[in-house]
């Protein structure tokens, strides 16, 4: 097998990752994520037109009535049609929007749902949010230190961090909505990425138990050239799935499908040179991951 000198290209990976990161950090500090509706509040509406709905006339009609900040998309079918105002509206605001949609069309509207959601319920969910996410990594960071070792666990950790700060970062600079969907997506980031570095982890673990009189640098490179083929093809197989929900599935799910693309894309490339990257910069030996001997065993092995 030839090996695959991975971590000859660890210091431009880590100026790298270094970069993406700083960048994503700087754009949340200035213009911070485009909070949903499901974080600042407002309303939404659900609206049934009986022939195909022209979003872009909707959208049109809500400006020119002095709805600013809406948000029009499909749902479901060519004739459903999501509504997201970003202020609260009563029963009968909601009544005196539909009347307007229904005479800028021919057909009928019918409002099937309103829903409001306070400025109170966002902020909670906005830190409930954050805490699952903190609660996530380190639970993360507790189980492979139990594992595997503390230097392991440091680096998934480190690994998970950047995956998180460089998607964060990827809808603060687009202007994408952040919403719940995309913040479920966030969290199915932090375990895609963690079985993936586990993988990873747990071939380098067997192989430096096996292979002597081999440096960790090299050590390191077997290991992810064993695990090139599994990381790869999981990875590209699940992309394929979500390329063709971000095309197909609709407004809905794009911002969901789109964050995982990106977590996903960036997972891959944090267990191959982050993770294993920090393991190496904390200097893993051997003896970091020599299985403890019972007292009782050592002096039987001792014994003539």
């Amino acid at each position: 097998m030839k090996v695959i000198n991975f971590m000859g290209l660890r210091k431009i990976a880590a100026v790298f990752s270094i970069a993406l990161v700083l960048a994503s950090i700087g754009s949340l500090a200035v213009q911070q994520l485009n909070w949903g509706l499901d974080f600042t509040g407002g309303t939404l509406l659900e609206v049934h037109y009986s022939e195909t709905a022209d979003l872009t006339g909707i959208r049109d009609t809500l400006a020119t009535g002095g709805y600013k900040g809406a948000t029009v998309v499909s749902f479901g079918t060519d004739r459903d049609v999501l509504i997201r105002l970003p202020h609260g509206y009563s029963d009968k605001e909601g009544a005196e929007l539909l009347q307007k949609l229904q005479t800028a069309f021919i057909g009928t509207v019918e409002l099937r749902r309103i829903e409001f959601v306070g400025p109170q319920v966002g902020d909670e969910l906005r830190e409930q949010g954050g805490l699952a996410m903190l609660l996530a990594l380190a639970l993360v960071m507790l189980y492979i230190a139990f594992r595997f070792q503390l230097k392991f666990a440091i680096g998934a950790v480190i690994a998970l961090i950047h995956d998180v700060f460089i998607t964060l970062g990827f809808f603060s600079i687009t202007r994408m909505e952040f919403d719940l969907t995309v913040l479920a997506a966030l969290l199915a980031v932090i375990g895609y990425s963690l079985n993936d570095t586990i993988v990873v982890f747990d071939r380098i673990r067997e192989n430096f138990r096996k292979i002597r009189r081999t440096p960790p640098l090299e050590l390191v490179n077997i290991s992810l050239t064993e695990t090139l083929d599994r990381t790869l093809f999981t990875s590209l197989t699940t992309l394929l799935v979500l390329v063709c929900l971000a095309i197909f599935g609709g407004e809905m799910i794009n911002g969901f499908a789109l964050a995982l693309i990106v977590g996903i894309t960036i997972g891959t490339y944090s267990s191959i040179y982050v993770a294993s990257n920090v393991l190496l910069l904390l200097n893993i030996s051997k003896d970091d991951l020599m299985i403890p001997v019972k007292e009782g065993q050592e002096q039987e092995n001792l014994a003539p």
